[in-house]
């Protein structure tokens, strides 16, 4: 039986990390892909769940913003989308490990497939897969590349320390 396709409204943002690309189903955010994940020339085709995204993302790479408040619509099994509820439990500027996120849905031997689900995020930075390292400290894989995934931590990093550090005497 064919797949019935949603239709897909389009926004690009440029960011400190490149161009992104979102894509809502008009009513729910969908997508959030990186520069060379998508196919240049798609036509915009914006709606109000894509300008509050682009905000969003403006505010949070502006730090302004450490949690994102927005409708959204992930496909996947049932480990996936537990994974995926797991990772926005993970608090700006902190990490976790792939063991941390096993244990915390229940399913300690299942690292390496945390792993994978967590590849396989449809929505990153909105659903904060960068925050997850390995269990030696070491930074993993990340769609959008081990730079960008290490820019989105010193991100947060810095402001989460400079806050910290903001002591009224």
């Amino acid at each position: 039986m064919p797949q019935i396709l949603e239709p897909m409204n389009y926004q690009h943002l440029s960011t400190p990390i490149g161009t992104l690309r979102l894509a809502s189903n008009g009513t729910q955010l969908i997508k959030v892909e990186f520069e060379g994940q998508y196919e240049v020339g798609a036509i915009e085709t914006s709606d109000l769940v894509l300008v509050n995204c682009a905000q969003q993302m403006t505010d949070y790479f502006a730090g302004k913003r450490q949690r994102f408040e927005l409708p959204l619509a992930t496909t996947g099994t049932s480990f996936q989308q537990a994974v995926w509820e797991a990772l926005t439990g993970i608090a700006y500027g902190q990490l976790r490990s792939y063991r941390d996120i096993a244990h915390n849905i229940g399913n300690p031997s299942a690292a390496r497939a945390v792993g994978a689900a967590s590849g396989r995020n449809p929505l990153p930075i909105v659903v904060p897969c960068h925050r997850v390292i390995g269990s030696n400290g070491s930074l993993t894989g990340f769609a959008g590349g081990l730079a960008t995934k290490r820019a989105l931590l010193q991100l947060e990093t810095r402001r989460t320390h400079f806050a910290a550090r903001r002591t009224v005497y």
